[in-house]
């Protein structure tokens, strides 16, 4: 029930102007960067709770010539 009244308060009005903060703050080309490592946190959480603590290798990328 208290979850159905955050989600109420919450309204699209609200999430547009946090998603124009956010992307004032960071700027368009750091947000990429900050989603992926959002996902690998959530990931590892996830393996975490399963009780898995495989980890697959990290690719290195190579620097991107300009």
């Amino acid at each position: 029930m208290i979850n159905s009244i955050i989600l109420g308060i919450v309204g699209a009005p609200e999430i547009i102007v946090i998603l124009v903060v956010v992307l004032l703050l960071f700027g368009g080309k750091k947000i990429p960067e900050l989603m992926k490592g959002f996902g690998q946190g959530i990931k590892e959480f996830k393996n975490g709770m399963n009780g898995t603590d495989e980890k697959k290798p990290e690719v290195k990328e190579e620097p991107k010539k300009n």
